[in-house]
């Protein structure tokens, strides 16, 4: 597999998991559903037009450089402060948390792959 597209495919992957652990804020009540939730869509389209649409492109990586750094920020921000230990025994925690470890390493891998791909570098696969 090319860099370019294992670059695409783990930014797709991050956006999936990335609506994926939104969801699971709304319903966890972390964040409040409602129409602003339209502005998570809309970022969360950039992503995908940066992942499919531009991926050529210096835009397009860059894109998927911050949507990486993005889904690699969403553990520290919420393990920051640990987690409640009431909420740890609700149903679907385990889903929550494992979601948080997904994102971390799929948006560390998009970053890596990135910041190599907007510098040019070519490495073998």
């Amino acid at each position: 597999m090319k860099q370019s597209d294992l670059l695409s495919v783990t930014s797709i992957l991050s956006v999936l998991l990335l609506a994926l652990h939104i969801s699971q804020d709304i319903v966890f009540g972390f964040d409040r559903g409602g129409l602003n939730q339209l502005l998570g869509v809309a970022i969360l389209l950039v992503l995908v037009c940066g992942a499919v649409l531009l991926r050529a492109r210096r835009s397009g990586q860059v894109i998927m450089l911050l949507g990486g750094l993005i889904a690699a920020a969403m553990m520290p921000m919420h393990m920051r402060n640990g987690l409640r230990p009431e909420f740890l025994e609700k149903n679907g925690a385990l889903v929550f948390v494992w979601t948080l470890y997904v994102l971390g390493v799929t948006g560390a891998f998009s970053v890596i792959l990135a910041i190599q791909a907007l510098r040019g570098r070519r490495v073998a696969l």
